[in-house]
């Protein structure tokens, strides 16, 4: 399978969490997948990650991708649906800042315009969308905009849940090691470090996540 991760930075705090990401990264190629890594041109503020506190640099959120991503990415705005079997985007602030504008707007938040159109066109083709931590959030502000109600979670948080919901969504509570699948809007989401988790528990969510998307792209065997 041809999947298309899409990254938001290099760091929980200004972009994309990096566990998440290289954990994702062991998945998919433990599935045998061949895997694109993609990321916006844009700028973002620096967080200094030993104190929380904005740095007061700015950086480009391609570049910092390229860090997880070791050089090999593209930018997000050449991406094309019909080149990709499935999407996935870790999580991490990153993803609610500049993915998206989540962090800020709530249940109104918008989708940074390339990735909303590649998400689009990806369920429309019936192509499987992983999402993890907080990135159901960019999925459910792209299916609220078309009217779609999908079944999605962000761990078990109530304040995230009603979120979900002002955005036309299921939200689903679900355990860090678990993932919830929406068979039918073909997405499948996990909560990673929407918990403060142990890294083991962290994978394995993870895990199944990649395993169910597979699972939507395996040929169907015919009982005769």
């Amino acid at each position: 399978m041809r999947v298309l991760l899409v990254l938001s930075g290099c760091g929980y705090l200004d972009g994309s969490e990096i566990h998440e990401s290289v954990l994702a990264m062991a998945a998919l190629d433990r599935a045998r997948a061949s895997v694109t890594i993609a990321a916006p041109r844009r700028e973002l503020t620096v967080i200094d990650h030993s104190t929380g506190a904005p740095s007061g640099e700015h950086r480009n959120v391609f570049a910092e991708a390229a860090r997880i991503a070791r050089g090999k990415l593209v930018d997000l705005a050449t991406c094309d649906a019909a080149d990709f079997d499935a999407l996935v985007m870790p999580g991490g602030y990153g993803a609610a800042k500049h993915l998206c504008d989540f962090e800020s707007q709530g249940a109104k938040a918008r989708v940074e315009p390339a990735l909303g159109a590649l998400l689009l066109a990806m369920h429309r083709a019936k192509k499987p969308i992983g999402a993890i931590c907080i990135s159901p959030a960019i999925v459910a502000a792209v299916m609220r905009d078309q009217k779609i109600r999908a079944r999605l979670t962000l761990g078990n948080d109530p304040t995230m849940a009603k979120i979900l919901g002002d955005m036309g969504q299921e939200s689903v509570d679900c355990a860090v090691d678990e993932c919830v699948v929406d068979a039918d809007q073909r997405i499948v989401s996990t909560p990673a470090y929407m918990y403060d988790a142990r890294i083991a528990d962290v994978a394995v969510g993870i895990e199944r996540m990649v395993a169910a998307l597979a699972s939507m792209l395996r040929p169907q065997r015919v009982s005769s």
